[in-house]
Formats: structure tokens, C-alpha cells, sequence
């Protein structure tokens, strides 16, 4: 008799309720696993930057390519910081979205019907457009609408370079700032003040600490664009 009646009239309310919790729940996990790596990805970034400050100081011929080094990282430092930031408010969302749904089909049995939510639209809109979570939020913006909570809805991708929208001068601000707090009691040396004829020409060495300091960045960039997909 269900299925008839399924067939017949589709999903029931609680039905619709049940697959819009799950989705959200399914939400929620990918949210925190991606936080999870972040944090691991962040933590590993301030390692690079402690060990190219001590390379530093133990090797003034190396500190020049060093303090750029830290910078490199710093500005990775930011930008996974920047990611982090973007996923604690969409998780933030999520749970009010879970909210609203709950509270919807709520009033769903108080008053008989569902009505149409602008705040729902609204959020699921802004987290349809996260490329970690376009997928599943596509599904859960269906369902909602087939319950009757949403209208259609239209959205574009989040551009993903927009990690590090701000200035060059702001950028480089927050850098220092990174700096400052990574590297604290830890001074580096700085490169006006290592003589020319301590900066030896090394080239094979400086080649392959260059290939070292690339292959680190590579790694973190490609954990960083896994999150994305």
C-alpha cells in the first residue's frame, strides 16, 4: 500500500524530512574531515617555516634564499588559514539550514502545508557554490524543493582562487603578521645585514634546495585543491 501510495502521490513530509537530515548530516561530515586535514596541512606549513628560519641562522650563506622561504610558506600558511575560515562559516550555515528544515516541516504538521523559505534559499544558495559540497547541496536543494520549502533556484560556482582576494599590500600585512606570530622570539636574519662575501655561489646546492622548497609547496597546494574537489 506504501508503495502504491508512493507511486501515486510521491514521498510523504516525513519522508522528505528524513533524506533532507541525512543530506545534511553527509554535509556536515565532509565539512569537519576537510577542517580535520586543514588543520594538519596548517600545522605542517608552520614546521616549514620554523625549519627554513633555522636554516637561517645556523647558515648565513643560506639566509637570503631562507627568509624568502618563510614567505613562500607564510603565504600558504594564509591561504589554508583563509580555507579554514571559509569552511567554519559554511558549517555554520549548514546547521542553520538544519534548523530551518526542521522547523519548517514543524510547522508543516501545525498548519497543514510548507511554505516557501527565503532564509533557507538563501543559505543553501551560498553553500550550493562551494565546490566541497556542490554535489550533495545540489541534492539536498532538490529535495527541499520537491517538499515544497524552496523554489528553483539558479546559482554560479565560487570562484576558488578567491582565497586570497586582498591587495598586495594587504597580503603582504598578513604575512608579517604570521611571520611575527610563527616565528615570535625566533629572529631571522636579515638579508641586509649578511655580507655579500659570506653568500657564496652554490648553484647545484641552491638547485636543490629550490627542487626541496617546491616539491613542499606542491604537496601542500595539491592537499589544498583535494579539499576543493
Amino acid at each position: 500500500m506504501d508503495a502504491t501510495r508512493r507511486y501515486f502521490f510521491g514521498p510523504t513530509p516525513e519522508e522528505h524530512k528524513r533524506k533532507c537530515n541525512s543530506l545534511l548530516r553527509a554535509n556536515t561530515r565532509k565539512l569537519d574531515r576537510d577542517l580535520a586535514q586543514l588543520k594538519i596541512l596548517e600545522a605542517k606549513t608552520r614546521t616549514f617555516i620554523l625549519q627554513a628560519s633555522k636554516r637561517a641562522q645556523r647558515n648565513p650563506s643560506q639566509a637570503v634564499q631562507a627568509r624568502q622561504e618563510t614567505r613562500i610558506f607564510a603565504r600558504e600558511l594564509l591561504r589554508v588559514r583563509k580555507q579554514e575560515q571559509r569552511l567554519a562559516t559554511s558549517k555554520a550555515t549548514l546547521a542553520s539550514v538544519g534548523m530551518q528544515v526542521n522547523e519548517a516541516f514543524a510547522m508543516r504538521k501545525i498548519e497543514g502545508s510548507i511554505r516557501n523559505s527565503t532564509g533557507i534559499m538563501r543559505d543553501v544558495n551560498s553553500l550550493v557554490r562551494l565546490p566541497e559540497l556542490m554535489g550533495t547541496m545540489r541534492e539536498l536543494s532538490q529535495e527541499l524543493v520537491k517538499a515544497g520549502i524552496m523554489e528553483e533556484m539558479v546559482s554560479d560556482t565560487l570562484d576558488n582562487d578567491g582565497l586570497l582576494e586582498d591587495g598586495d599590500e594587504e597580503a603582504e600585512t598578513e604575512v608579517d603578521k604570521i611571520l611575527g606570530e610563527v616565528l615570535r622570539d625566533k629572529v631571522q636574519v636579515p638579508a641586509a645585514q649578511v655580507p655579500s662575501e659570506l653568500v657564496p655561489q652554490q648553484p647545484a646546492v641552491e638547485e636543490e634546495e629550490d627542487v626541496d622548497s617546491e616539491e613542499m609547496l606542491a604537496q601542500m597546494r595539491g592537499r589544498l585543491e583535494a579539499l576543493k574537489s
